[in-house]
């Protein structure tokens, strides 16, 4: 999955603050970091390292997995829209 800039999507941290009701500022004052960073973080335009992605994973309490964007739901998605369209050519 890309973003609109054609990067990577490679975290899920912008979707994972508004599934949770907290912002970017709110992060960064959790973590101690520049809100410049988070917003970064959030555009995938850089990317967190591990230790970090766990720190945040704690402060959120949830599992790390949920910070990491998948790359098998984008691709069965991507299988899946094949399948219906030639399903539709048949009709």
């Amino acid at each position: 999955m890309e973003t609109k800039t054609g990067r990577q999507k490679l975290n899920r941290i912008k979707a994972v603050l508004a599934e949770t009701g907290h912002t970017g500022k709110w992060l960064a004052e959790q973590l101690g970091k520049d809100p410049v960073t988070v917003s970064k973080w959030c555009t995938n335009t850089s990317q967190p390292d591990l230790y970090t992605l766990q720190e945040i994973s704690n402060i959120l309490d949830l599992d790390i997995r949920h910070l990491i964007a998948s790359t098998k739901i984008s691709s069965n998605i991507q299988n899946l829209k094949i399948w219906h369209f030639f399903q539709w050519v048949q009709l």
